[in-house]
C-alpha cells in the first residue's frame, strides 16, 4: 500500500452503544444527524441527534431500517427496511414497495442505499449463502412508483453506494468480496460495470471488508472498513491517499459528511459481537458501537447528498 496521510481519532463523539450502527445521514436544515442500529433484537432503533446540543431521540420499529434518505418535502424520512422501500412518519413505517419474494424475505433483507438527483432510491440486498439467494441492486422511482432490479449480481452483502459529483459514475460495494464497482450512470440507468477498487489487491488486510461509503467534492471515495478500525480515502485513480484510524473501534461501518460547511465526517461503528463476531474483542476495542466525529475543515468537503423524491 502506498504512503498515506493519517488521522488518528482516539475517542468517540457520542457513546450510543449500538449493536450495528449504520446509515449516517446529516440534515443541514435542522442540524440533525440520523442513523440506525440494525440490531438483532425484536425492536430496531433509528437515532436522531441534534448536532448542536447533542440531544438524542430514538424511534423504534419492528422491521430493521438499514439506511435513510431525506425527503424533498421535509415530511419525515425515507428508508430501505427489511422488505423494501418505505417512509418513516410519526414513528410508523409505511412500505412503498416490497420487491423481495415472499419465499426469500425470511432469509435476506435490504441493506444500504441512497438517492440520485432525480429522487430515485437505489438500494441493495444482502445474500443468503445457505439458501442460494444472491444480493441484488434495486431502483425505486417515486415518479411512477416503479421498482426494478437494475443489477442481478450476484452480490454478497450489497453495501456502500454513491455518485461522482457530476453524477456520471455510480459506485456500489460488494462487501464480502471486498470490491467497489463503478458503473456509467445516465438518468437512472446503469451500464458498464467494472471493478474500481479491489481492496485486497490494494494491500488492505484480509478479514477486513469494504462497508459503507460517501463521496467528497473532488469525487474521491471514503470507504469504511469493517474489522479494520479505519476509513480509507480512495483517490480518482483508485489509489489510497488518506485514512482515518479509530484504535478503539474495530468495526467501522459507514460515514457521511455534514456540518454547516459539509466538512465534518460522522462515523458509525458496530459492536465486536455483531453479526456473529467475537464479543470478547470488545475489551480491546471498547468504543465499537459508538459514534465518532472527525473535523476535516480545511482538508475535505463532502459531495451533495440528494433527497428522496416521494
Amino acid at each position: 500500500m502506498a504512503q498515506t496521510r493519517d488521522i488518528i481519532v482516539q475517542h468517540p463523539w457520542l457513546n450510543v452503544g449500538c449493536t450495528l450502527g449504520e446509515g449516517p445521514l446529516y440534515d443541514p436544515t435542522t442540524s440533525t444527524l440520523h442513523f440506525v442500529d440494525i440490531s438483532e433484537q425484536k425492536v430496531r432503533d433509528v437515532f436522531h441527534v441534534n448536532v448542536d446540543t447533542h440531544e438524542i431521540s430514538v424511534e423504534q420499529y419492528d422491521d430493521p431500517v438499514s439506511c435513510l434518505a431525506l425527503r424533498r418535502d421535509g415530511n419525515g424520512l425515507a428508508c430501505a427496511a427489511r422488505q423494501g422501500f418505505a417512509l418513516l412518519q410519526h414513528s410508523s413505517l409505511k412500505y412503498l414497495s416490497k420487491p423481495i419474494l415472499s419465499k426469500d424475505v425470511e432469509y435476506i433483507r435490504f441493506n444500504d442505499g441512497a438517492c440520485d438527483s432525480k429522487g430515485r432510491f437505489f438500494a441493495g440486498t444482502i445474500y443468503s449463502k445457505e439458501h442460494g439467494i444472491p444480493g441484488k441492486l434495486y431502483r425505486f422511482d417515486p415518479s411512477d412508483d416503479s421498482c426494478e432490479i437494475v443489477d442481478e449480481g450476484p452480490f454478497t452483502d450489497s453495501n456502500g453506494l454513491g455518485w461522482s459529483p457530476d453524477e456520471k459514475t455510480f459506485y456500489f460495494t460488494d462487501s464480502l468480496v471486498n470490491i467497489i464497482y463503478a458503473y456509467d450512470y445516465q438518468d437512472g440507468d446503469l451500464s458498464n460495470r467494472r471493478v474500481f477498487i479491489d481492496a485486497i489487491a490494494r494491500g488492505l488486510p484480509e478479514q477486513t471488508f469494504c462497508d459503507g461509503l460517501c463521496v467528497d467534492e473532488e469525487g474521491c471515495i471514503w470507504s469504511a472498513r469493517w474489522g479494520g478500525s479505519r476509513i480509507i480515502r480512495f483517490a480518482l485513480d483508485g489509489t489510497i491517499d488518506f485514512q482515518i484510524v479509530f484504535p478503539t473501534a474495530l468495526n467501522v461501518t459507514a460515514c457521511c459528511f455534514g456540518g454547516p460547511n459539509n466538512d465534518q465526517l460522522f462515523v458509525t461503528t458496530a459492536h465486536c459481537g455483531a453479526i456473529g463476531g467475537d464479543a470478547t474483542r470488545q475489551e480491546r476495542f471498547p468504543d465499537s458501537g459508538h459514534l465518532f466525529l472527525v473535523d476535516l475543515s480545511g482538508k475535505f468537503r463532502g459531495s451533495k447528498r440528494y433527497e428522496f423524491g416521494g
